[in-house]
């Protein structure tokens, strides 16, 4: 019976990891090579990404291309803040295989 919520633990991080999908123009020119973007969690690692595309998606991926963007200061009502930083995954599909993000899991 342990077994059982172990599985479904896992099952939840893959939710935890992909946190949306990231739609741009520069994401929509990446996508006609096969590869979608998506934002994922800050402690998400490339094997974890892989895994949960996989499991959520049931695609092959080939690879996997992280970039974390640094938060931008910016000024609200004269008060200084900082936006929080943000991961992006760019995960290249395998051939033959595509990923509507439009429609969601």
């Amino acid at each position: 019976m342990a077994k059982k919520p172990a599985q479904a633990a896992v099952a939840n991080r893959h939710y935890d990891v992909i946190v949306a999908p990231h739609i741009t123009e520069k994401a929509t020119l990446v996508s006609e090579h096969n590869a979608v973007v998506f934002k994922v969690a800050r402690d998400a690692s490339k094997p974890e990404i892989k895994a949960a595309v996989e499991a959520l998606f049931s695609v092959n991926v080939k690879s996997v291309n992280t970039i974390v963007t640094k938060g931008k200061t910016k000024k609200w009502k004269g008060k200084p803040y900082t936006r929080s930083d943000v991961k992006k995954a760019i995960v290249t599909l395998a051939d033959g295989q595509s990923i509507d993000v439009t429609t969601g899991i």
